[in-house]
């Protein structure tokens, strides 16, 4: 018997309709494994465009989405919260409203999760500009535990956008984190910190958005100063020494606030 599972998503009314319409294709009608819920969260008032279009999917899909709205934006870790709550299933698969997930991709991470002892299974991803046929770079990532803790020590060791997990370890890890910028990695360092088991699928299963708006997200003094502060958390937590909190923000922090140009041309040469 197929293990069930859920898929959880928020939007916020800054996402366009199309990215939104692309991404539920692409976990449903093109899917060789759909998924038994998915949990859709409001995050606010929604634009026109979006409503319509989630509509249409509600027709669609009938009981198979579940959808979550919220009075007023909260972010991206409260409304993941939110739609924690609303998740019947242990087993749960993360996705963004603007990604693409390839076909196979639920199929894969089931199959991890049933023939290894994990809670949490990533995959590298593919980051396209434009077009989704136009790949520009991956994001790749180590495949076993005590390799991917290792990576963790410097960066986030999971595709988020790409992530399956058992609700029961991101409950045990305190859920997501809000009024932190880097959530997704700082989830990662609680769930290593309460004992979860985490694997890489050395393939990408889903596609990301990228462009000058994506690199401009990950710089300037806020982003860096969010650095600052998950570090600091990482250190303070006993996760890293010092010696690591000094090298993380040395390098880190200093990138952050380099010019837009500068940082692109990073961002490619961790792409490789």
């Amino acid at each position: 018997m197929q293990t069930k599972f859920s898929v959880l998503m928020s939007i916020y009314n800054q996402e366009k309709a199309i990215y939104f319409n692309r991404a539920m294709q692409s976990i449903w009608d093109e899917q060789t494994l759909k998924p038994d819920e998915i949990i859709l969260v409001e995050d606010g008032k929604l634009t026109a465009p979006l409503y319509q279009n989630i509509d249409v999917w509600a027709n669609k899909l009938g009981e198979k989405l579940t959808i979550v709205p919220l009075k007023h934006h909260v972010g991206i870790s409260g409304a993941l919260n939110a739609g924690l709550q609303k998740c019947r299933y242990e087993i749960i698969a993360r996705m963004d409203s603007d990604d693409i997930a390839l076909k196979d991709r639920f199929a894969k991470q089931l199959a991890v999760f049933k023939n290894h002892s994990v809670d949490i299974v990533s995959s590298w991803v593919g980051e396209f500009d434009k077009t989704e046929d136009n790949i520009v770079s991956y994001r790749k990532l180590p495949q076993y535990h005590n390799q991917i803790i290792k990576f963790s020590k410097k960066r986030s060791p999971i595709n988020h956008p790409a992530v399956m997990y058992k609700k029961s370890i991101i409950k045990n890890a305190g859920n997501y984190p809000c009024k932190i910028i880097l959530e997704d990695y700082y989830l990662c360092v609680k769930a290593a910190l309460a004992g979860a088991k985490f694997y890489n699928i050395q393939q990408p299963l889903v596609n990301t958005r990228i462009g000058h708006k994506h690199i401009s997200r990950r710089s300037g003094w806020q982003y860096a100063l969010g650095e600052y502060q998950m570090q600091k958390k990482c250190f303070q937590l006993g996760y890293i020494n010092f010696f690591e909190f000094i090298r993380n923000i040395s390098l880190r922090f200093i990138v952050r606030i380099m010019p837009r140009k500068i940082v692109t041309v990073i961002y490619k040469i961790l792409r490789r």
